[in-house]
């Protein structure tokens, strides 16, 4: 089972902007005054980033948002769907009201035009126990070693984690996470990256002494090189970033120019033996959104129908 793939869904936005229903929970968003000059500048962004995508070999399936409903969070799909390589898809709670507007039976029929899919497996019901599972935001998949690691939080309810897991077969590695402000973490995938070969982890996120254990050994006995990232990376979103492959197979560790900035010159060493690596600036993007590269990229692991 492949960990990355070549094949990618991006949402552009026509309305992206400040989601007061998210900014709660999830500390990474900051509002700008001028929201139109935000939806402008986020769909350059947005344009930019997948130019650099392609120009790299990744064959990007770009979708246009729509006007109505509103859903101002929709430039991040990896939340609501995600593609497994027996053609199953993945349908998710969401916390915010406005993020469940976001699934698109459209999108997934457009994707069967191209690809095989199998079942659809819809686990938004949990929202009427308010109990929510954001996608690969909530978990970070090791779909190599099926592996699921999650930081539970409001957004990252183990009953419905659980259900996850009992249909895929993969294990879960739980464990709670807190920014450098003692506030909850609202997405696993802010913290943690997994690749084929590596792990980016903020390990200071994980207070608690034996839950840290826990996930190092999980890490270390499916032989994934870690690299640590502090506080501060993390708030620039390097844990936030993505293995992908190229149409010719090679790998790719994409990321936001922000986070690859922040990395240290042996930690880009790193990572360079595992993949090349590829940014674009997405500011306004993180800044508005709170969320980063690998947020805006949901991963088709579906096969190509022939």
């Amino acid at each position: 089972m492949n960990q990355s793939t070549s094949n990618i869904l991006m949402i552009r936005p026509v309305a992206f902007g400040f989601n007061a229903q998210t900014a709660e929970s999830n500390a990474f968003q900051n509002r700008d005054d001028d929201q139109q000059a935000v939806q402008q500048k986020a769909q350059q962004e947005f344009d930019g980033f997948v130019k650099v995508l392609r120009d790299n070999g990744v064959n990007v399936t770009v979708v246009d948002d729509t006007a109505e409903p509103h859903t101002p969070d929709s430039i991040f799909p990896n939340n609501w769907v995600s593609f497994h390589d027996n053609g199953d898809i993945f349908l998710y709670p969401m916390q915010a009201e406005n993020r469940r507007l976001e699934r698109r039976e459209d999108i997934i029929r457009q994707l069967e035009d191209s690809f095989k899919a199998n079942h659809v497996i819809d686990l938004s019901r949990f929202e009427a126990k308010n109990q929510y599972l954001e996608g690969t935001g909530s978990m970070v998949l090791d779909r190599g070693n099926k592996i699921a690691y999650a930081c539970l939080s409001p957004r990252t309810n183990a009953e419905v984690l659980k259900a996850f897991c009992d249909y895929t077969g993969y294990k879960a590695v739980t464990f709670d996470a807190f920014d450098q402000n003692g506030q909850a973490i609202y997405h696993t995938n802010v913290l943690m990256a997994i690749g084929s070969k590596f792990a980016v982890i903020c390990l200071d996120s994980i207070a608690n002494i034996s839950e840290k254990e826990h996930v190092i050994t999980s890490l270390k006995s499916t032989h994934k090189e870690t690299i640590d990232i502090t506080f501060d990376q993390m708030n620039h979103f390097a844990g936030n970033m993505l293995e992908v492959k190229n149409t010719d197979g090679e790998t790719l560790v994409v990321m936001s120019q922000a986070a690859y900035v922040s990395l240290t010159a042996d930690q880009k060493t790193t990572l360079e033996k595992y993949g090349k690596l590829v940014y674009a600036d997405i500011n306004t993007i993180e800044t508005n959104g709170g969320g980063s590269a690998r947020c805006m990229m949901a991963e088709v692991h579906l096969g190509a129908r022939d």
